[in-house]
């Protein structure tokens, strides 16, 4: 990705800044939606073909985790590892959407388009995050 296309991206060209933009989107996006999850678990997952007690539970983890992720969003500089683990987190979790998605699920048309969508916006977070770390250690 070019410096220019990063920058207009992050709205900065400051990267430990657009690293913690990226990370607090990455937050909100993850909070809500693990909420969503578990407080619509049942008619979400008649939508999606999903099981009720699977997107509770994913509900609940994704609640969390995106609170963690906030907190570390939160801090003026964040350490890089707590990072890098986010970052392969969100690339581990995109990975295993689509490999459930073709091995463990069957869901419906809805639900497979929203396995895909989603895959796709974590791989996202996930490499402008691993670009803005990456660009703020060669800067420092």
């Amino acid at each position: 990705m070019s410096a220019a296309l990063f920058t207009a991206v992050a709205r900065t060209a400051a990267p430990r800044t657009a690293l913690r933009r990226f990370l607090a989107l990455d937050s909100v996006v993850t909070t809500g939606n693990g909420l969503a999850y578990a407080a619509f678990s049942a008619p979400l997952g008649r939508l999606l073909g999903v099981g009720q007690g699977l997107l509770l539970g994913l509900g609940v983890f994704l609640a969390l985790y995106g609170a963690g992720v906030g907190l570390l969003a939160s801090r003026r500089r964040p350490p890089a590892l707590p990072v890098r683990f986010v970052i392969e987190a969100n690339y581990t979790w995109a990975a295993l959407s689509l490999v459930a998605l073709v091995v463990w699920f069957t869901p419906t048309t809805a639900g497979a388009v929203w396995i895909v969508v989603q895959a796709v916006v974590v791989a996202s977070f996930a490499l402008l995050q691993q670009l803005a770390l990456r660009e703020g250690s060669g800067r420092q």
